[in-house]
């Protein structure tokens, strides 16, 4: 039964409200209060985008609407909203805290050229108010302090209408400039203190970041975040500073944020008012929920609390004790179970290789726990019942979401007790015990969990970006490894551990969190000698393959190498804009322009052109990161899905470089280098001309002005 409270709020009648306990309930509250404003309720889209290269899963809930925010026509007019489940695997490694998660809903509303600030701004407030339930006293906002440099003002007409929807509540709002985040950890706030002005870092949106890296032609504007105050003792101020809205202690959250498109960078780098201003309006469903039960904690909210509670009661452990591991596995499986029951299953490629991750995270964090049996079968069906809402549109393969993510767990149970098997014999262990202080289990049995905690570890970076089973950001724990080996127990090196990984296919990450767990004692230096031996194997490879990766590149200047990361937009371009089964069939590239072979069965028209160039400078002007490192082929073709010509001829390790966001990159092709390290020092791309190479093969040449 759904639990409810009263709060009376002395200010106002107005507040005499019932206050719900249930995300489901808040989801439909939203949608109803926006219908109610003359919304018009949209599908949400799927996790995983058809037709859309450019990312992996939808990640915010303004994604789908782009091209409209952009200037198409809906059809279903010009006041939107929806609520969009949403997958972000960049937040993977902050998943232990009590407010991030991969997964999550965004409760959004659009108004295309309708209304703007002052509606946006008074109906949130009101829903927050008067359908939430929520204490006006503890809402506090940010808004756009401007730039001097671009000559963008300050954004005085929100503070404005803030300033006065408080009063109008009887509340005092004083309105500050605090400029970045670091200088609110130095001032912190004071009495009567409501709206703050915060710089391009906080309170600016465009798909490239702040003022200086909004893309060319891109609509963009300032924004104004709302904040949920839980309580001055909730604040670190030793660890994070004093407390602010923007400061990452856990005394404010923020739950929504409200987007104002008023403005357009021109081609000269400076910006000039729409005609058509749009509000894109995201506030995380999850947020609003832990904030109506006053509880800082998203994780205690309706969608996760019964994942905790089985968790519980599967590893008589408490939560209290063991947050960090239970909130990671109710964090994965939810997103598992979501992309399962869209269609998904795991594999090594893309989007199936996320899917995977995710749950083999989720079965060693319940390892941590002591779970050892399979236990995907108790908590799966908890999450169909939770998202049980949700519209069969998306969820379109509930029924089988189960049998997916079991045969995942059981193939997962066997890589690793087959690695774990090869581990124990290098230790002089047996897998059924030890004489030394370990813990000493095998992975599948029926034998009762550990009574011990594993929280408090210290934190170490694991150097294995191409391991089998994650990259570098995935399970970074450290183990005891110093002092003499415990009882008949050997000390592992590094070199141990690598033969683990390329031969058994046992990665080093997991290696690492069995020897914590087992009490086998590493070798202190078994980072640097991983390391050495991965550089041996690598140096064997390249020994064999000297030469093969010149990549047509007539001399390694500074203006050849700019040409060069160009190519590799280019292709990307090409790819997306005109077909995704363009493939580089020759290059040349000079210190004075480059020439790019491409399979293409017809002349490029003058719109593919100007497209492809747009793109290309487009990605220019967002000052993309480009990073490369070394991987093993296999995992370099199938798992990272790395562009490459001639994968039977390449060594078994080779150089992937990456541009953009490493999850959801640009264009990522194996090459011998070198680029730039960022995209913005390229210069401007322009076609000098597109003609046939040979019978359905194009040539572009291109210059950089």
């Amino acid at each position: 039964m759904l639990s409810l409270t009263r709060i009376v709020f002395s200010v106002n009648p107005f507040y005499d409200i019932m206050l719900p306990m249930d995300a489901n309930i808040v989801r439909q509250k939203f949608l109803d209060f926006e219908v109610s404003k003359g919304h018009k309720i949209i599908s949400p889209a799927p996790l995983v985008l058809e037709g859309d290269p450019t990312t992996l899963f939808t990640g915010s809930g303004m994604q789908p609407l782009l091209p409209y925010l952009l200037g198409k026509t809906h059809p279903e007019g010009t006041r939107l909203c929806d609520s969009q489940p949403s997958l972000r695997l960049q937040d993977i490694e902050d998943v232990g805290d009590p407010r991030h998660t991969t997964v999550f809903e965004m409760l959004g509303n659009w108004s295309l050229g309708d209304y703007f600030k002052e509606e946006q701004i008074r109906n949130f407030f009101e829903f927050l108010v008067s359908e939430i339930g929520l204490d006006p006293h503890r809402i506090y906002v940010t808004c756009f302090i401007g730039n001097d440099k671009y000559g963008i003002p300050r954004d005085n007409e929100a503070a404005a209408i803030w300033q006065k929807v408080f009063e109008e509540a009887g509340i005092e709002a004083k309105i500050v400039e605090i400029g970045s985040a670091k200088d609110g950890d130095k001032r912190g706030i004071r009495p009567g203190e409501r709206i703050f002005f915060y710089d391009d870092h906080e309170n600016w949106w465009s798909r490239g970041g702040g003022c200086e890296t909004t893309p060319i032609g891109d609509p963009c504007g300032p924004d104004s975040e709302v904040f949920y105050d839980f309580g001055e003792d909730k604040q670190d101020v030793e660890k994070y500073g004093l407390a602010h809205p923007a400061s990452d202690g856990a005394r404010f959250m923020e739950i929504g944020n409200q987007v104002f498109m008023q403005y357009r960078r021109n081609e000269d780098g400076s910006f000039s008012e729409l005609e058509q201003k749009n509000v894109d309006f995201g506030a995380g469903l999850e947020r609003i929920t832990a904030a109506s039960i006053d509880s800082f904690d998203v994780f205690k909210i309706s969608l996760m609390k019964p994942i905790i509670d089985k968790l519980e009661e599967i590893s008589h452990k408490s939560y209290d004790n063991n947050t960090d591991e239970m909130r990671v596995i109710a964090d994965h499986i939810r997103g598992a179970y979501l992309l399962a029951a869209q269609g998904l299953v795991p594999s090594n490629k893309t989007q199936g290789y996320a899917m995977r991750r995710l749950l083999r995270r989720a079965i060693l964090r319940a390892l941590d726990l002591g779970i050892s049996d399979n236990f995907l079968a108790e908590i799966v069906p908890i999450v169909s019942e939770i998202y049980r809402d949700l519209p069969d549109s998306i969820l379109t393969h509930r029924e089988v979401a189960l049998d997916v993510m079991l045969r995942e767990e059981n193939a997962f149970r066997k890589t690793l007790n087959r690695g774990l098997k090869e581990l124990h014999k290098l230790s002089g262990q047996s897998k059924q015990g030890s004489s030394g202080t370990g813990s000493a289990r095998p992975v599948v049995t029926g034998e009762p969990p550990l009574a011990t905690s594993t929280k408090g570890r210290p934190s170490v970076v694991a150097s294995t970006r191409n391991a089998s089973v994650s990259s570098a950001r995935l399970l970074r724990r450290s183990v005891v490894t110093s002092g003499a080996p415990r009882g008949a127990c050997s000390r592992l090196s590094g070199y141990d551990l690598f033969k683990l990984q390329d031969t058994y296919g046992f990665p080093m990450e997991l290696s690492v969190e069995e020897c914590y767990r087992e009490g086998i004692d590493l070798s202190p230096d078994y980072i640097k000698e991983f390391e050495q031996a991965l550089k041996e194997q690598r140096e064997r490879s390249q020994t064999a393959s000297k030469g093969m990766f010149k990549g047509g590149l007539e001399d390694h200047g500074e203006q050849t190498i700019k040409y060069h990361t160009a190519t590799h937009l280019l292709l990307a371009a090409l790819q997306k804009h005109v077909s995704p089964d363009i493939v580089q069939k020759g290059s040349n590239t000079t210190a004075e322009r480059l020439r790019f072979d491409f399979n293409l069965d017809h002349k490029m028209t003058d719109e593919e052109k100007k497209l492809v160039e747009d793109q290309v400078n487009e990605w220019i002007a967002a000052d993309l990161p480009v990073v490369h490192d070394e991987y093993n082929k296999e995992y370099a073709r199938d798992t990272l899905k790395a562009h490459g010509q001639f994968w039977d001829k390449y060594p078994e390790n080779l150089t992937v470089y990456t541009i953009g966001d490493f999850d959801h990159p640009i264009s990522r092709e194996v090459c011998g280098g070198p680029h730039v390290e960022h995209t913005g020092v390229i210069g401007k791309f322009h076609i000098k001309k597109e003609e046939s190479s040979s019978a359905g093969v194009r040539r572009i040449k291109a210059v950089l002005e």
